[in-house]
This record gives C-alpha cells, structure tokens and sequence, in this order.
C-alpha cells in the first residue's frame, strides 16, 4: 500500500493513496498521523491494508491526490539517521576536499544522527540564507521502522522495515569541511531534508525490492534536464537491514525512525567514477560528485552549486513508467 501524509498540523493527517497516484482515502478513522500507525502497526497495518484494496476496487469514497498537498511522510520523527551505502559516493566527496578514505570505510557503515523535528515539504522550497554556503541536492533512498530492540541482527532489522520512500538530504558543502574538523560531526552542514509524497511498504513494490535493496533508476533533474538516473541498487554496498542493525547495535530504535541510504552513485562501466548523463554515463546524484570529476578532468570544477531559483526533482519511475513514490520538486529560495 502507499501512504501519505497530506498537510494539517505539525504530524500530517494520514491517506491511503492508490498505486497510481492519482486519489486516495481518508486513513484517520484508523489512524490520525503516520506516527500512530507505525505506532500500533499490527492492529492498525491490516485495516490500512483492507482500505487500500477498496480504493483500488472504488469501493470507498476518494477524492483527487495532490503532491503539493503532502507533507513528508513523517512531518517530524523521533529519529533520522542518515547511512553512507554507496561507498563509491564517500570516496569521490572525501576525495574532493583532500581527506583520505580509511580502508574500514568498506567493512564498517558511516552513519550521522540528523535533525528530525522539521522535514521539508516534498514541494516546498529549500530555504537558503547564503549561497557561499555551497547548497547541494542528494538524492537518496530511505526506510522507515517499526520498533528494533538493541543489537537486533539482520534478519530481525530486515522484519523492521515497514516503509519505503525517497529522499533529499539537503547539504551545505562548503560548511562541512570545518565542522567536521572539529571532530564532532555533522550540524549547521545538515539543514531539514525532504521526502517524497508517498511511503511505500515493501510488499507494494515487487519486484522493485528484494528485501534489502531498493531497485530502480533514481531519477535526478536540475532545472529540466536530466542530472543523474544511478540505480538504487547497484554499488550499495551496505544494504538496508544491515544499516538498521548498524543503528541498533547499542540502543533501540523507536517505530517511526527514518533510516537513510546516503547518496546514491554507481561508478562508470570502467570501475571508474562515471560519466554525466550528457556523456552516455547514470550522471549523480549531487553536484559534489560532478565537482569531484571536473576536478579530475579540467584540473577545477566548473559546476556551482544550487543558487536561489534552482529547480530540483527527485523521482522514480517503475517499468511501467509510472511514479512509484511521487516526486520531490524544490525550488532553491523560492
């Protein structure tokens, strides 16, 4: 089934909406908010389970689903930890700002705690104060879980997972490199990400996830044109149960924690770093990457980062060419 959060108060008023998008079913009478649903997911799961079939049958009352209507999914959550799967990605940004890559970084995830209390709408603008900041889009995939016990082993992490959706982890770049040289992690680097519109449980998404990986081409497009279409599969290193044990080994987490993947990047067919979507390439999922290439190639980067009245969209089409999640579509300041 696919949920969403449409806009009313600060937690959402949770929907059922249809496979193809376009309408959807007041969910409150089961559950007021998403949190809540996650909350007592075993009573509450198999009557938003029953409701999504009627809505498919029209056997229920629907109205028009709107994108510009939802909040994130989780409007706020009690947790948000954001995983680095794609290794291929923390090699080319570390690579970009001079920092050597541990060899551990291959065996062991990295994983920063980020702010969960103020979500971005997925159409609401990416505020900007200042753009010597070096604002960057990351698109990524992440899951939402239900209640994991600490030290939780794979097979109970995978259990977990109740929920998938897209996202964009909004990064100052040029904040990062003295913050985490203070040895403390990320903060004012890591504004309020954005999710997509639409939640979706694994079970919907068939052959699209094998029940530790998302499968798809990420769709990424910076004012119209196509910026990067990596699979969410390939190169991911540390797949989902494994980043959600990762975060449990030494305390629980609480049903509602957002888990994410980091941004999403595959290397070129020669190993290599890969091509822009202009050059034949899957392109990226973030500018740093890019910047990273052109460092290499032209000896500088010649790609900005975001200024105010950029355009950014996330998304992901099943093989039907349908939006499985909706799209993240942010205008930078606007």
């Amino acid at each position: 089934m696919k949920l969403a959060s449409l806009k009313s108060g600060r937690d959402g008023r949770l929907v059922v909406v249809s496979r193809d998008l376009t309408r959807y079913a007041d969910a409150s009478h089961i559950a007021p908010t998403l949190q809540s649903a996650l909350d007592n997911w075993k009573r509450h799961a198999p009557r938003l389970e029953t409701l999504a079939e009627e809505v498919e049958l029209g056997s229920v009352p629907t109205e028009r689903f709107h994108e510009k209507d939802c909040a994130s999914p989780l409007p706020r959550a009690y947790q948000w930890a954001d995983g680095s799967a794609y290794v291929n990605h923390v090699q080319l940004v570390r690579k970009a700002r001079g920092a050597e890559m541990p060899e551990t970084f291959w065996t062991d995830p990295l994983m920063y705690q980020g702010g969960s209390d103020s979500f971005l709408c997925p159409r609401d603008p990416i505020p900007l104060a200042d753009e010597s900041w070096g604002c960057d889009m990351e698109g990524e995939v992440a899951i939402i879980t239900g209640d994991v016990r600490p030290g939780a082993d794979r097979n109970e992490a995978r259990k977990a997972i109740r929920l998938v959706m897209l996202c964009n982890d909004v990064s100052l770049r040029n904040l990062i490199p003295n913050e985490l040289g203070k040895g403390f992690g990320f903060f004012q680097s890591k504004p309020s990400s954005a999710f997509s519109p639409v939640a979706v449980t694994p079970d919907e998404l068939g052959s699209m996830w094998d029940g530790d990986r998302l499968n798809g081409a990420l769709s990424v497009r910076l004012n119209g044109e196509p910026f990067g279409r990596a699979n969410t599969r390939v190169d991911m290193t540390f797949d989902f149960p494994t980043l959600v044990a990762h975060a449990a080994r030494t305390r629980p987490l609480s049903a509602g924690s957002i888990i994410g993947s980091g941004t999403v990047s595959n290397r070129g067919e020669d190993g290599g770093p890969g091509l822009p979507v202009a050059e034949g390439g899957v392109g990226y999922s973030c500018i740093a990457e890019l910047r990273m290439i052109e460092t290499i190639t032209h000896g500088a980067p010649k790609t900005g980062f975001l200024k105010a009245g950029d355009r950014v969209e996330i998304e992901m089409l099943d093989d039907k060419g349908r939006s499985v999640f909706g799209r993240i579509d942010q205008v930078v300041g606007g």
